[in-house]
């Protein structure tokens, strides 16, 4: 989503604003009111309201889709629209068969047979369903694989299916790396002749290992072509490298490319004290004056670790909390304001059960007060079909334990009234 999209956003309390921004107070009043709910799940169906592509719906959509009881026909028929749309629409519609719905497996399984993106669709399912459901799609692979420009990403199902891949240098999967040495990756970011897209995936696999001392020296060369951002993940990547990247970081801060500098004083106020906490609010609060939408949850994670001392900070984190419409960024806020300002957050624990994104989820299980309906809804995550491996074996172990995490038990609905935890100030 654009800047110039931004004012297209309905009110953040209203429920089509919720819908579009993926809150879990959205889906909870869609369920209570289906009627007025169901023309905006179209909407936020039809039209991509993420900000950016990391933001997650599939699952979120899925859900309103069977609790609802509406028909998965809007999402067969953006199929046939535009790649990208195709893969939104892939993305609910698989979940949707895990769930039950054989018109959503049986609309997949047919564009597999016909469809212009089948290769991308049949990775995706494969990856997702059981190989039963799939493994009879051999002979269309094999008989439409050879009239595709791009060779496929991955090597699943191609092999299992005797199709030969020859992998772009471009797209390497996960998998690829993992059996990669440190000397090896590093010599790959260290080639000028390799492209950003094969970097970006090198610097995802530092970022999942131990700290790399060797990544240091290389940093400054890792921008992207235009020279204006650092490539996807560097920043991760050296981040995890804690006190290590420090002496390197000063060096940073004072060079003459912005995004290097920019990366150094981030580095340096990863571990500076309590002295940094104004310069800090006062960056979220530039953030919030300019609606910068991307980064403020960089910003929180480096609020969180003082607590109840950045205070200050508490009244900005739940604007962003309420109205961001970069999801994947709520998390962070969350977070931050459960280390910083914990008091009165129980339902935006409870209502971060039902939100698009992973970690909110993982959040709300551990920390959502341990009321009948907050354990209804953990139990339903556990069982549901279509629910993030991880977040369903958090959800195992929170009912497990049955232990009460933060805030006093309540026999109200999590939706509070209509009533959010964090009010905006």
């Amino acid at each position: 989503m654009s800047d110039e999209d931004e004012m297209r956003y309905a009110p953040f309390d209203s429920v089509e604003g919720l819908l579009q921004r993926g809150r879990g107070l959205g889906a909870v009043l869609a369920a209570t009111d289906p009627a007025v709910a169901t023309p905006h799940v179209d909407d936020v169906l039809r039209r991509d309201w993420r900000w950016d592509e990391v933001d997650d719906r599939s699952r979120y959509l899925a859900r309103l889709i069977r609790d609802l009881e509406l028909s998965p026909a809007p999402a067969i028929d953006l199929l046939t629209g535009s790649e990208r749309d195709c893969e939104r629409a892939t993305g609910v519609l698989e979940l949707l068969a895990l769930a039950g719905s054989d018109e959503s497996r049986d609309a997949l399984r047919s564009y597999i047979r016909k469809g212009a993106h089948w290769v991308r669709v049949l990775e995706s399912v494969s990856d997702l369903w059981p190989v039963e459901w799939w493994e009879d799609l051999g002979d269309v692979a094999r008989a439409r694989i050879g009239a595709e420009e791009e060779s496929p990403w991955f090597f699943e199902p191609w092999t299992r299916f005797g199709i030969e891949i020859q992998r772009p240098v471009s797209r390497p999967s996960r998998s690829d790396l993992s059996t990669w040495g440190e000397a090896e990756l590093l010599a790959v970011l260290a080639d000028a002749r390799v492209g950003d897209g094969r970097k970006s995936a090198v610097l995802g696999e530092l970022a999942r290992r131990a700290p790399t001392e060797g990544l240091i020296p290389l940093v400054p060369s890792l921008g992207t072509n235009d020279g204006r951002s650092p490539l996807p993940l560097l920043r991760q990547a050296v981040q995890d490298l804690g006190g290590l990247a420090l002496p390197a970081a000063r060096r940073w801060a004072a060079d003459e490319q912005e995004w290097l500098a920019a990366l150094g004083a981030e580095i340096l106020a990863d571990h500076m004290g309590p002295e940094i906490i104004p310069e800090l609010v006062a960056e979220l609060a530039n953030q919030w004056r300019t609606r910068a939408w991307c980064g403020p949850d960089r910003t929180a994670k480096r609020l969180t670790r003082f607590g109840p001392a950045a205070a200050e900070a508490a009244p900005l984190l739940q604007r962003f909390w309420l109205r961001t419409p970069h999801s994947y960024e709520r998390p962070a806020y969350l977070k931050a304001l459960a280390a910083i300002a914990p008091a009165g957050l129980e339902k935006a624990h409870a209502e971060s059960l039902w939100d698009c994104e992973d970690q909110a989820r993982l959040l709300a299980i551990a920390h959502a007060p341990g009321s009948t309906p907050v354990l209804e809804q953990i139990a339903a995550l556990r069982d549901d079909p279509m629910e993030d491996p991880e977040v369903k074996a958090a959800a195992t172990e929170r009912l497990t334990t049955g232990q009460t995490f933060i805030g006093e038990e309540s026999r109200r609905s999590p939706a509070g009234g209509h009533a959010t935890a964090c009010t905006d100030t």
